[in-house]
């Protein structure tokens, strides 16, 4: 049975070691499968829905080669991995998108950093890995 690890990714320094983490654990046990994943956030003005979806558009393809970069990573090391941004228009915290993704693929784990690039800092958790922490239906690895 194939293991399936999602990674949270965000751009910031702690998301990157929650790679880094999902690399280890994906050699440490063969026959593993990486989903790395990153929720961007809806922009632009709510009245007018096209320019709002061209600007999350545009902010999607600027992220994508670093995500590519990371894709790369992985193969070079031989470790499947699944990549894709997910654009959350609703206006609810990215953990919701993660949780479902999670549910949806039938994720064994979610491995994502304790606080990303968001300017609201929690002091224990972020709010996005406090919320998987709290929503997940399967083991979360936060890294700190």
């Amino acid at each position: 049975m194939r293991r399936r690890i999602l990674v949270a990714y965000d751009g910031s320094l702690l998301s990157r070691n929650a790679i880094q983490e999902a690399k280890w654990q994906a050699r440490e046990k063969t026959n593993s499968e990486v989903h790395l994943i990153s929720v961007m956030k809806a922009t632009g003005p709510k009245t007018n829905a096209q320019i709002s979806r061209n600007i999350s558009n545009d902010l999607v393809e600027k992220f994508r080669p670093q995500m590519e970069m990371i894709k790369e990573e992985f193969e070079r090391e031989n470790i499947p991995i699944i990549v894709d941004i997910l654009v959350e228009e609703d206006n609810v915290n990215p953990g919701v998108k993660i949780c479902k993704y999670a549910e949806n693929n039938q994720i064994d784990l979610i491995i994502l950093g304790s606080r990303g690039l968001g300017n609201i800092k929690r002091i224990f958790l972020g709010s996005v890995s406090n919320n998987v922490v709290q929503n997940a239906r399967c083991p979360v690895l936060v890294i700190k």
